[in-house]
């Protein structure tokens, strides 16, 4: 296949995508991260990286702690909301009818309609150009029951989860196979019992 060459970029596509809450004080807000990540098994870590202008890139500072809601289609509006208005000027909570509860481990709120919240404390912040990133641990995960099934195991394809990539929202496919499948034995068939 033929190539054509660009200059280093960041392409790279698709990206999860989530809406993050944050709060220091009597101040809160939510905004859109495309940026993210798990980084570590053990501990469980994750980042987000955020411009230095951004109005929650203070509270992140100040409070060390987020909560990161991975988008849904449900949550669609909200998500591509709340990547374009800062918090400076609007309530996006209150815009896009997003209701909260306490968070158990962070000041940060969750969003009740989120069906994941990872709860999570800031260790290390890297400034690295245009963003900073911001590394934390995975103190808990609220995960809503109806992802799950009776023996507890969790089902990510019911969340309706998106992603995105160039400008663009994508809805996660559907399931191609799954880890080790492409080494796995397979099955030869049962002989029968009967001659």
């Amino acid at each position: 296949m033929a190539k054509v060459k660009w200059k280093g970029s960041a392409l790279l596509a698709p990206l999860p995508v989530a809406l993050v809450t944050v709060a220091d004080g009597e101040k809160q807000n939510i905004l859109t991260i495309a940026w993210t990540g798990i980084v570590n098994s053990h501990p469980p870590k994750l980042y987000i990286s955020v411009r230095p202008e951004r109005y929650s890139f203070e509270m992140l500072q100040a409070s060390r702690e987020f909560v990161l809601h991975p988008a849904t289609k449900d949550l669609l509006a909200a998500t591509d909301g709340c990547g374009i208005y800062s918090g400076k000027k609007v309530d996006k909570f209150k815009k896009y009818h997003l209701a909260t509860e306490p968070a158990d481990q962070v000041l940060a709120p969750v969003l009740s309609a989120a069906p994941m919240a990872f709860e999570c404390r800031v260790t290390d912040v890297i400034p690295l150009g245009s963003h900073h990133m911001f590394l934390a641990d995975i103190l808990q995960i609220d995960i809503e029951e109806s992802l799950l099934d009776e023996k507890g195991k969790l089902h990510l394809e019911r969340a309706n989860l998106i992603s995105f990539a160039h400008g663009e929202y994508c809805p996660i496919g559907r399931k191609l196979g799954g880890f080790g499948g492409s080494v796995k034995k397979k099955k030869s068939p049962r002989k029968s019992s009967k001659g």
